[in-house]
């Protein structure tokens, strides 16, 4: 049932992506393969920085420093300075990414 909510919770944040982009005429990169999960999407995001919904509502934005087979790392927490986390993978509900640049 987890699964199920974050496999739509995910599908519905790419949906917006990519409409999002065709809306402003330019195209997302990003190209959702029916095998992924939240581990695959951040283990293409690392180095870059991504902001993380997790299942409490709480929203954590860094760099994604590390992926593990359960956790994910963020380093240089925005709106925390010395911080990092360790966060739960089968926590996590949404990734948010960014696409294009202004």
């Amino acid at each position: 049932m987890r699964m199920r909510r974050m496999i739509a919770v995910l599908f519905v944040v790419v949906i917006c992506v990519m409409v999002s982009g065709s809306v402003f005429g330019q195209e997302a990169k990003f190209e959702l393969k029916k095998d992924y999960g939240i581990k695959e999407i951040l283990t293409g995001y690392v180095g870059k920085r991504v902001a993380i919904r997790l299942e409490a509502g709480e929203e954590l934005e860094g760099i994604v420093t590390t992926v593990g087979d359960h956790l994910v790392h963020l380093s240089k927490l925005s709106k925390r300075d010395f911080y990092d986390a360790l966060i739960r993978i089968d926590k996590i509900t949404g990734v948010v990414i960014r696409m294009r640049s202004n």
